[in-house]
This record gives structure tokens, sequence and C-alpha cells, in this order.
């Protein structure tokens, strides 16, 4: 399969991109948008096999990560930049129709999109593991939390008090936590991709974000778009996990909000069911772009 690498001038910095395959006549390519923010496109490779259906699947590293990678200026790290970002990419690539998918803090830049743009071209969006409210996600991670043993509440309950998450115990216990709901450990067994080393974008995430899943005191910390849900104009595909940072509530408000959407739950799976059900997650994204395609 083709891959092709590439960078482009934005705002004086460089962002990375990757398109894997090519888009056959008739069909659209696929954009992908990764979470964090921070988290680069590594785990997005999983998804390579896609192109192999006869459409380019295009995915990038974010400013601030990965082979985008810049620290030591906090003020790029807003929503705006990333948006300006990803409509530059289009742009710069001259794709005209597309279909989007974004991962967790990608999916909330996905929806973003979609409402503030209303950009014509896009033929479907896939709203995978993600969100429309800052403050229902820390909410129901809260409420995750609940059921954590009282080391660990406690653990995390006096880091926040104390807006101070140094603690050996509060390390201990977040990490109790995502490995429940976010990811299991990379191990020799998994795939390269997740095994190669990357340039995290820690300070885009703390900036962006917090210095958590479930204290955001970010630049996105306000974003609540669940009340504009019914702007959005295109078909969307919501997808999450049973054990998932996106909880069910979380992705039903994301289904109840759009009218043209459907939503597919992956039993047992945690924040990247494209990791770990790959096989049916790339069958169930395959099918939904091909019935969208015409439309």
């Amino acid at each position: 399969m083709e891959i092709k690498e590439g960078y482009m001038p934005f705002m004086g910095y460089q962002t990375y991109y990757r398109i894997v395959g090519k888009t056959e006549e008739g069909k659209s390519p696929i954009i992908l948008l990764h979470g964090g923010p921070g988290s680069t496109h590594n785990y997005f490779e999983l998804l390579d096999r896609v192109a192999e259906s006869g459409r380019a699947v295009i995915m990038y590293d974010q400013l601030g990560c990965g082979n985008s990678f810049v620290e030591g200026h906090p003020e790029l790290w807003t929503p705006e930049i990333w948006l300006n970002e990803l409509c530059a990419l289009i742009d710069y690539l001259h794709i005209d129709h597309f279909h989007l998918l974004g991962q967790s803090w990608g999916g909330m830049l996905a929806i973003i999109y979609l409402i503030e743009k209303q950009a014509k071209g896009v033929k479907s969006a896939i709203l995978s593991s993600t969100l429309s409210s800052s403050k229902l996600w820390a909410s129901e991670q809260h409420r995750m939390i609940k059921f954590m043993s009282e080391e660990d509440q406690r653990a995390i309950a006096e880091a926040e008090a104390k807006d101070d998450f140094s603690s050996e115990a509060y390390a201990k216990a977040n990490e109790h936590f995502m490995l429940l709901h976010c990811a299991g450990e990379v191990t020799e067994d998994s795939p390269e991709c997740l095994r190669r080393k990357k340039r995290a974008g820690a300070e885009a995430y703390l900036h962006g974000w917090g210095p958590n899943e479930y204290t955001p005191t970010g630049t996105l910390r306000d974003y609540d778009y669940t009340d504009r849900l019914g702007e959005i104009q295109v078909p969307c595909l919501v997808m999450s996990g049973t054990n998932d940072l996106c909880t069910p509530l979380v992705a039903k408000t994301l289904y109840d909000g759009i009218s043209d959407s459907k939503w597919h739950l992956f039993v047992g799976a945690r924040h990247m069911p494209f990791v770990e059900q790959n096989d049916e997650y790339c069958k169930v994204l395959e099918e939904w772009m091909e019935e969208k395609e015409g439309k």
C-alpha cells in the first residue's frame, strides 16, 4: 500500500501528514483526527487497512505533538488554532469531499468543524469515543471513579482539592483509572505503531484540556455543543465502548442530539475500540462509508 508523508507550513511551524493509499472514482477519502490534545496519529495506523477498500486514509499530527511537535508556546493550545489547522490541511491537500473521523478530543474538533464551518463536501462524520460537553464528561468520569477502591478515590480527591497532581498515590490511582477505561498496557505483543516511541504533546494536553481526563481546566473547559448538535447537517456514526471514558450516557447524548445518526456500541471495549476490536471496528466503519457515499 502506497504511503505518502509530508509537511504543511502552518503559523510558522510544520504540520506532518500521512496519506495511505489512493481514492478510487466514486469514493471519498477519510480524514482522521487524533485525540489528546497531543496523542499523535500513531495509533491510527491500525486503520491503514481501510485504504484497501479503495479510499485514501489521511492522518496527521496536530500542532504540538509527534512530528508536529512544538512546546513553550501555551498560547497555541486553543480549539481555534487546531480548527484553523484542520481547515488549512484540507485546503493544502486539495480535498473537496471526504469522510471525517474524530476520536476523543479529535471528535470534539470534528463537532466544532461541522457546526462552526458547515463545510460542504463532508460525506459523513464518525464520532468515535467523543463528547459534546466537557462538563458532562468530567461528571461521568467522577461517577466512575466512585467504583474504584477507597484508596484510589481518596488519592484523586486529595489531588483535586489541593490542585496538586504530583503525589505517587495520585499517579497510581490515575493509572488504575486509565487502565479501566482508556487502554490496556502496551506490551511486546502490541502492534508496532503502539510500541513506537512518540513525542506526546504534554503541554498541549495540559493547556488544552487539563491534568487528567476528569479535571478539564484548559482552553476546552467550557466546551459545550450539546444544545447545538441539531445544527450538524451530515450523517454521523457514533462509536463507543461499554467500558469507555466515553460512557453510554455521553455517547447517547450525541446520538440523541444529532438527527441523522447511528450508534454502534462495542461490548467490553474501552476508549479505543479500533485497537481492542479492530476487525469489527473496520467492518462497521467501511460499511458506514459505503452506505453514505452516494448521499
